[in-house]
């Protein structure tokens, strides 16, 4: 008898062992974060816009049509003159030309020489730069300098057809890309290893997450470096003897990893139906109803004729009106508890029925009435 109760025992420890195992080994959710090189960005690394004008030519045909667009003559006629053609005085028909404009990024630190991607964009009333190459460009700056030189042939993602009764078209033939199309012709002047101070901007201003950022840092570093000096803006000093300088700062700092802190808001875009919420959205108690009351009035006219081989009598058109009311007696009044979660909210907006556009309704009808905890924002 005491050594069944032994093995019983034993096989009961082998059990919680196993059970205790299992559940060290189990994952520990927690709290979603996110990296500070995610949720900031370092004033001074930043990209600069670029844009250009010039010419698309070897188009089939769809070039624009000079008569309609003089800047592209004017621009045919300059270019061909810098190439030793005198074409002035004479008519020019061709519709292989297209006046474009080019756009591109300068990325932080692009050292001369690097490629980029541009985009060309039809300027006149070119109909598909499909197959069109992008003569030399040059690109500037907001400062009217050229960082980069454009050149190559253009890629499009639509494309379009016609005949003679119908046509097709598909995306946006008259805008393209050039993969790796600029070549950077000049660097833009920043020491970045030669500032004693930074400032982290936040991509999303929020109070709470910028104090967030900062502890973190001085967590780690273990000095009081950084400061929150408002909602977008954390200000870094560097560090007396830190090893590496900023770039070693920065690549240390930006691994850590900060929970963000949302303001409750909802997100409506009325043309398309679309509604966001986020997760600290809260309603006070309130009640909703939602129903419309709707009269329907159908005309079915009647023709109305004598009898058959009578001699008097004529053949009238008698009205027959129908008209009825629907009420919507399945809609009820909801009562919708205070406080409730985002999810609360949006069962019990759907058990009423409501479709995504009277929600948008409902949704500003309940900020009016002071009960959403939340800015409504219109897109």
């Amino acid at each position: 008898m005491s050594r069944l109760i032994a093995l019983r025992l034993r096989s009961f420890l082998t059990l919680v062992l196993a059970a205790s195992l299992l559940t060290a080994t189990m994952p520990v959710e927690t709290q979603a974060s996110s990296r500070i090189k995610d949720i900031v960005d370092v004033e001074g690394i930043r990209d600069n816009m670029l844009v250009g004008y010039g010419l698309v030519v070897g188009l089939n045909g769809t070039g624009d049509t000079l008569r309609n667009a003089p800047f592209t003559q004017q621009s045919l006629i300059g270019m061909l003159e810098r190439l030793g053609v005198n074409t002035r005085g004479t008519t020019l028909k061709t519709a292989n030309v297209a006046a474009v404009m080019v756009s591109a990024d300068l990325p932080a630190f692009a050292a001369q020489g690097t490629r980029i991607d541009v985009t060309v964009s039809a300027l006149g009333d070119a109909t598909n730069l499909q197959g069109g190459v992008l003569l030399v460009t040059p690109l500037m700056g907001a400062d009217g300098q050229v960082y980069a030189v454009a050149q190559g042939s253009v890629a499009t993602g639509g494309f379009s057809a016609k005949g003679e009764a119908s046509s097709v078209v598909r995306g946006v033939p008259t805008n393209g890309r050039i993969a790796n199309g600029a070549i950077v012709e000049r660097e833009l002047e920043f020491q970045l290893s030669e500032l004693r101070s930074l400032r982290l901007s936040l991509r999303n201003p929020d109070l709470t997450t910028a104090q967030r950022v900062a502890a973190a840092i001085n967590t780690y570093l273990g000095t009081s470096t950084a400061t929150a000096d408002n909602p977008t803006t954390v200000q870094l000093h560097m560090p007396a003897g830190y090893r590496g300088g900023v770039v070693a700062l920065l690549t240390d700092i930006e691994q850590l990893r900060v929970q963000p802190d949302l303001a409750a808001r909802v997100v409506i875009d009325e043309a398309s139906g679309v509604i966001v919420m986020g997760q600290n959205v809260r309603v006070s108690q309130v009640a909703i109803a939602q129903g419309n009351l709707t009269i329907s009035v159908n005309e079915t006219p009647q023709v109305s004729q004598p009898s058959p081989f009578s001699t008097q009598g004529d053949t009238v058109v008698v009205p027959r009106t129908n008209v009825t009311v629907d009420e919507e007696k399945g809609k009820q009044l909801g009562i919708i508890d205070g406080s409730i979660s985002l999810k609360e909210l949006v069962d019990g907006l759907n058990a009423l029925g409501v479709s995504p556009r009277d929600m948008i309704t409902i949704l500003q009808a309940i900020k009016s009435a002071g009960a959403l905890q939340a800015d409504i924002e219109v897109m």
